[in-house]
């Protein structure tokens, strides 16, 4: 193999190997297997595609839309949004298409939701799942809005027989070497809740395409791989839907015959901003010493959240809780450290209403799902 030389942003020579043509699949590849090795080519490319929301953003109580984190699984789909129709049929007594003004028209409402990726942390796992290899800024917060599902539903009359209703984009693509467009559902009683909306505006302007443009479905509470985007059509079924994204991904399992359980609300989770400033590459902190404001975020999809810790150096306190965002969305923390000289360890933790509390270690499972262990921040307090 052939090798090639280039220079770091320093200026240091580094010996890299000639790049090669990739290997093209003749046939869709299944899952990778969870790996302790490197970040591979493939992961790099979907973290390229997909961002983050970086973590000073936790200072914002409504995220800035270009810094709210983003996963889009296929491709971004070009929707005429003239010409697009919202499909409801199945077994409901008036099947019908409504448009982008039909659903305009409806009631209009507005609610912040704190939305999460499911696989927020999976690259922290070990051996690590083979996937978009989040750190813990796959989390936002936004201003929705849209229109009420359940009216919509109860105009249709859905059948007494249905038992779920299946909500499927138009983003269309292989995974698992399964062809198909993304889709999920959710239960009646579910669908029916009073807060899922279907959304066509956040933070005050019309969705973006990345976000589901024109309409995309918003389930509070449960990890963003619920909240369907370019929603094209919802089907009520009589049985429970067996489709990909429901039955083989988004699963909690602990190897790739497991058929687990499924992935549905968010745990509890508290996140810092980091303080101070970073180190260019490391993102190493550095603070001065004395008092130093610390703050962050905290949520859960299964209770509200009654109390965050922070801990320095090994020793937990309590931090000062502000007011919730919205019902759905997150709540800020603040805590004063004295910063004195030298090197320290930060931790934040919360825990909800139901008791869940952040566990000290990941619980591993092989799709890296719901990992919502303890952040933990390094940092040089200079004198």
């Amino acid at each position: 193999m052939s090798v090639n030389t280039r220079r770091t942003a320093e200026g240091a020579a580094v010996a890299t190997p000639a790049p090669t043509a990739p290997a093209v699949p003749t046939e869709p590849t299944a899952p990778a297997a969870p790996t302790t090795g490197p970040i591979t080519r493939e992961e790099l490319q979907l973290a390229s595609r997909n961002h983050a929301m970086p973590l000073e953003m936790l200072r914002w109580p409504v995220t800035p839309l270009g810094m709210h984190y983003l996963l889009v699984h296929f491709d971004v789909p070009q929707i005429d949004p003239v010409s697009w129709r919202l499909n409801i049929g199945g077994l409901v007594d008036h099947p019908h298409e409504c448009t982008l003004p039909d659903l305009q028209h409806r009631e209009r409402r507005t609610q912040a939701v704190t939305m999460e990726c499911a696989g927020n942390g999976r690259s922290r796992l070990e051996p690590r799942p083979v996937s978009q290899p989040w750190d813990q800024g796959g989390v936002g917060t936004a201003e929705w809005t849209g229109t009420p599902l359940a009216p919509l539903l109860l105009d249709a009359g859905v059948s007494p027989d249905a038992v779920e209703l299946v909500f499927t984009g138009a983003d269309r693509g292989i995974q698992g070497g399964v062809e198909h467009q993304y889709a999920r559902s959710l239960t009646l009683a579910e669908a029916m809740s009073d807060d899922v909306l279907l959304a066509y505006e956040v933070n005050g302007q019309a969705l973006p395409p990345q976000h589901g443009y024109p309409v995309r479905l918003l389930v509070p509470g449960w990890y963003g791989m619920t909240s369907v985007k370019w929603l094209q059509s919802i089907e009520a079924i009589d049985h429970s839907f067996d489709g990909y994204q429901q039955l083989d991904s988004y699963r909690y399992t602990q190897d790739a015959g497991d058929p687990g359980e499924p992935v549905q609300r968010m745990k509890v989770r508290s996140l810092m901003a980091p303080p101070g400033v970073p180190d260019f590459f490391t993102r190493q902190r550095a603070v001065n010493a004395g008092p130093v404001q610390l703050s962050g975020r905290a949520w859960s999809g299964q209770g509200t959240v009654e109390s965050v810790e922070v801990c320095v150096d090994g020793v937990w306190e309590q931090a000062q809780l502000q007011a919730p965002t919205g019902r759905h969305a997150w709540r800020g923390w603040t805590f004063t450290w004295i910063a004195t000289p030298g090197s320290h360890d930060l931790a934040c933790r919360a825990t909800d209403s139901t008791g869940q509390t952040q566990p000290e270690t990941p619980e591993w499972n092989y799709q890296g799902m719901g990992n919502n262990d303890i952040q933990r921040l390094a940092v040089t307090v200079r004198e």
